[in-house]
């Protein structure tokens, strides 16, 4: 097997969980998300919401800030430069095995061409 598809199994599981992947690329679309619309744009139930975002705060992927607004307290949540960096390593290792899985098909076609149908 391709080395780069042998190192998706090294994927970083904090980022790769479906919701949490869901909350990073919201916020990378915007300078900063409210709860509000982090839980209108991921679908995620408001205490879904909030303990995948403190696991993603923990690591230091995003940080978060408790404000009000007209005594409404309002949680703001943006990426960090830690959290850019991780979305860009986990495209790229994404990418990697793609790459690699078409140079793997072309190499298959020459060594073993498809069958005559007929």
């Amino acid at each position: 097997m391709s080395e780069p598809i042998k190192e998706v199994v090294n994927i970083d599981r904090i980022v790769h969980e479906p919701a949490r992947l869901a909350i990073l690329l919201t916020l990378e679309a915007c300078e900063y998300a409210d709860f509000k619309f982090l839980q209108a744009t991921t679908g995620l139930s408001i205490s879904n919401l909030s303990l995948h975002v403190i696991k993603l705060e923990e690591h230091g992927l995003v940080e978060v800030e408790k404000t009000y607004v007209r005594k409404t307290p309002r949680t703001i949540a943006r990426l960090t430069k830690a959290g850019k960096a991780a979305i860009r390593a986990h495209r790229e290792l994404l990418d990697a095995p793609r790459q690699a899985a078409k140079k793997l098909t072309l190499l298959r076609r020459i060594v073993s061409p498809e069958p005559e149908l007929g």
